[in-house]
């Protein structure tokens, strides 16, 4: 973060984080700078209360009051949900990168590592005997987060996380305001506007997922790997949220309330600076790109800790609606590409 931007936010943040008391309270530099240092290195409490010569517990309290104002300052303008204009710039966007008619957004969700919390029994208990709360969302195709969902125990699936979130609900609802079904390019045929997950998320006309097996016609493959290409762009996002905010590749010791403050504060701080490409957040070498005719990965998978990825649950159950939109996008993408 760039001196001028970390400026901004500061102003952004002042009124928030003004403390009044007897004695000479932290002033909001230093409460925005150790918060942003524990977010972004990963250190402990322990570190910051040394360094700045205050108690531990205080520490603590500054790290969460400062978390939850940045979310509560930032959010509105940083991760505010799309109208129907807005939705379809989305697509149409997605569709000159990707190929992929009509999609709106990649979905996708990961474990936070946190310490058990206390009486909790196997609540927060995962696949891979950690104990965590995940962290499901959106992203477009600039890789800021437009829907965020956090603090669901570790144990659901992929798809439990997603039909309970608020969002997640509204599209299995099919009440999310989105464009309403249009031509697909080029020809006669109206299609609705869709999101991209993998087989932990239920089959919809709204939300499109790749066919499972391995023995596939080429039709099929050729989809599955145009799917993979748009719902790439979230694996992107959580690599450089990951990799900007080191804090997400700790076990987080915390309660689940505070780890909620903890992630969400960095998911506003991803946007915020992803949206300004001069503040030095961000380089096109972060992520997947073409060179010279040559897929490179991006350099955020070199890095040895990851956050992982929810589990693959069983197959959902989907109308035979469903069904036949995937088809028929198959086939669209098959003949036109």
């Amino acid at each position: 973060m760039t001196v001028p931007k970390f400026n901004v936010l500061l102003t952004l943040l002042r009124e928030r984080l003004q403390r009044f008391s007897r004695r000479k309270p932290v002033d909001e530099e230093t409460l925005l700078s150790i918060t942003l240092t524990y977010l972004s290195q990963g250190c402990s409490p322990q570190f910051l209360a040394w360094a700045h010569k205050l108690g531990v517990s205080t520490i603590r309290k500054i790290i969460y009051e400062t978390c939850d104002a940045i979310w509560n300052e930032l959010q509105s303008e940083f991760v505010a949900q799309p109208n129907r204009t807005e939705w379809k710039n989305i697509a149409e966007r997605f569709y000159i990168k990707n190929g992929m008619p009509h999609c709106l957004r990649a979905v996708d969700g990961k474990h936070i590592n946190i310490v058990c919390p206390k009486r909790s029994g196997s609540l927060y208990y995962n696949y891979k005997k950690t104990f965590s709360i995940v962290l499901m969302a959106f992203c477009d195709d600039n890789y800021t987060f437009v829907f965020v969902d956090v603090g669901a125990l570790g144990s659901q699936s992929d798809g439990g996380v997603f039909a309970r979130s608020t969002f997640g609900n509204m599209i299995l609802r099919n009440s999310l305001e989105l464009p309403p079904d249009d031509y697909l390019p080029g020809t006669n045929t109206i299609f609705p506007y869709y999101f991209v997950g993998d087989n932990a998320f239920p089959l919809k006309k709204n939300l499109m997922r790749p066919y499972p097996g391995r023995n596939l016609s080429p039709i099929k493959q050729n989809f599955n790997k145009e799917l993979s290409s748009a719902r790439v762009h979230i694996e992107n996002a959580f690599g450089i949220l990951a990799n900007r905010w080191r804090i997400l590749h700790n076990t987080i010791h915390a309660s689940p309330t505070d780890v909620d403050k903890i992630v969400l504060a960095t998911v506003v701080l991803h946007n915020f600076l992803m949206l300004d490409r001069n503040s030095g957040y961000f380089n096109e070498n972060f992520v997947d790109h073409i060179e010279d005719g040559t897929f490179t990965p991006g350099t955020w998978r070199q890095s040895g800790s990851k956050i992982r990825s929810i589990r693959v649950s069983q197959a959902n159950r989907s109308s035979a609606e469903a069904f036949a939109s995937r088809e028929e996008l198959t086939e669209h993408i098959f003949n036109n590409y």
